[in-house]
């Protein structure tokens, strides 16, 4: 009875090592997770990895603008009385973010913080350069220099105005 004992004990003790390496096997042929971008509005909010980059290399122009075409995008609706909330993870604050309202660069200066806030109204007013009743919103990473024009990294969202 102790040698059948033994044998099922190295049977088993195979089984669990053969399942731990496959399943090590699996696990390192995922890819990272690029970090995220959230937008809050009251109680409704929308997160999303990169819609292009986000991976530490920079884009080339012609990438930056397909990628400003995509649809598919995470929509959000927003009341024009409300305050839009812009939150990222800390590797894209570390290489410093701005906000880009239909391309075009929203902020005068590129941040360093996690979080940063910006009145509903701004992104359908055509002061801003809004048409219409949807904005496309971009966070675009930069390469941690300040006011630097290299591009890392693009999270995209649409910003649809909501009916009062």
């Amino acid at each position: 009875m102790t040698t059948l004992q033994s044998v099922v004990r190295r049977r088993r003790a195979v089984a669990a090592a053969g399942a731990v390496s496959a399943g090590l096997l699996v696990l390192s042929a995922c890819d990272k997770p690029t970090p995220m971008a959230t937008i809050t509005v009251g109680q409704s909010s929308v997160s999303s990895e990169a819609t292009c980059g986000g991976e530490g290399g920079s884009l080339k122009s012609a990438a930056l603008t397909k990628c400003l075409k995509d649809k598919d995008i995470e929509t959000l609706s927003v009341d024009p009385d409300e305050t839009v909330r812009f939150g990222v993870d800390p590797e894209i604050a570390d290489e410093r973010w701005t906000i880009l309202m239909n391309g075009q660069p929203l902020l005068p200066e590129d941040l360093g913080k996690t979080y940063t806030t910006i009145p509903g109204s701004v992104f359908f007013s055509q002061q801003y350069g809004a048409q219409g009743n949807s904005t496309l919103v971009s966070v675009k990473a930069g390469d941690g220099k300040k006011n630097s024009n290299t591009v890392t990294g693009l999270w995209s969202f649409k910003l649809e105005k909501k009916d009062s």
